[in-house]
């Protein structure tokens, strides 16, 4: 049972940051000290955290509760039939904007915020590895 009030976990719940999470800020440092300048996708579908239009690649940081990441994501146990389907329109969303931007010549990159908190490094390389193909594919 849930030891708030519905009120009270309403609001709790309403002050979940959408943007500049921690994970993404820790991905944006990481990508500017490389060198890297990049975008907040505002103007693109889904409003990507990260992009870059030169290669066309668009970076989503995922929440892994929002999302329903396959190892961290966990369902409520109160009113779990409310989140499973929030959590699966979530996920539904995410493959339509990744086949919006495909179409539209994007490269997707996706990341859950636990790659990003517990192998930052290989995240950086998986995105500057990305960039490198795409920026040849575009020149």
């Amino acid at each position: 049972m849930d030891t708030l009030s519905q009120p009270q976990r309403s609001r709790l719940m309403s002050r979940v940051r959408s943007k500049n999470t921690k994970p993404e800020l820790m991905l944006r440092n990481a990508l500017w000290k490389r060198g890297h300048r990049y975008r907040l996708g505002k103007m693109l579908p889904g409003k990507p955290d990260v992009s870059f239009g030169r290669g066309r690649v668009a970076i989503f940081v995922d929440g892994c509760f929002w999302h329903g990441c396959p190892e961290h994501g966990s369902i409520p146990k109160t009113n779990t039939t409310f989140w499973i389907s929030k959590i699966a329109r979530n996920m539904e969303r995410d493959r339509h904007v990744n086949f919006l931007l495909e179409n539209m010549g994007w490269h997707v990159i996706r990341v859950w915020e636990h790659e990003i908190e517990h192998s930052l490094t290989s995240v950086v390389t998986l995105i500057e590895t990305t960039l490198t193909h795409r920026r040849e594919i575009h020149t």
